[in-house]
């Protein structure tokens, strides 16, 4: 029961100019096929072949010894979420059910867009951050390289990426205007309340 590399919700060139075709082309078809190629090599013949990679990245999670089939499917699992989060027609402010959230949890969407960008780009090296719902209440997290609020018992409701490998062919070493670019042009809101519906269920 092998992973399936979902296929991009949009076009390469869509995310043009704030994320490039160039980008895209290496971050989907290069980094994230490789994390999943890995993941479904590694589990193949195993009983993880069998479950869900939901399922496998929290069975292996804290487990060292399978730290590369967590590593692999937390990595591969993250990039498809990420991709959801963003959108051509995203950014600004959300609406619906998700902002009086924001505000009761968070201080209202400048504090929410302050905090995330901070977490974002004081995320030391490779990871991400992200919004979760835990225990019924919005928080901000940041995660290092392949970890996931998943593991944690949070439910994600959205990320940024921000390995080099998201931003460097675009922005060198200004990861604060990539992630500028991505909250205020592609944060997908509709993606992000669909999750906190779900999560609610």
């Amino acid at each position: 029961m092998a992973y399936t590399q979902p296929e991009l919700p949009f076009a390469e060139d869509a995310l043009d100019p704030h994320i490039s075709a160039n980008t895209l082309g290496f971050h989907y078809g290069k980094h994230h096929a490789t994390y999943v190629k890995k993941y479904n090599d590694m589990v193949a013949g195993t009983p993880y072949d069998d479950q869900s990679i939901e399922d496998v990245i929290v069975a292996t999670a804290n487990d060292p010894d399978k730290a590369g089939v967590f590593n692999n499917g937390a990595q591969a699992w993250n990039h498809s979420f990420y991709w959801n989060c963003l959108s051509p027609e995203g950014g600004g402010k959300p609406s619906g059910e998700i902002v009086a959230k924001i505000e009761s949890d968070l201080g209202g969407y400048d504090a929410f867009k302050n905090e995330f960008a901070n977490a974002a780009a004081t995320q030391f090296g490779s990871g991400w951050a992200w919004l979760v719902l835990d225990a019924g209440r919005l928080k901000i997290v940041k995660t290092a390289n392949a970890q996931t609020p998943l593991a944690n018992g949070m439910y994600p409701l959205l990320t940024i990426d921000v390995w080099e490998h998201a931003y460097y062919l675009d922005y060198q070493n200004r990861r604060p205007d990539y992630i500028a670019a991505v909250i205020d042009e592609l944060l997908n809101w509709e993606f992000v309340s669909e999750n906190l519906l779900k999560a609610q269920v």
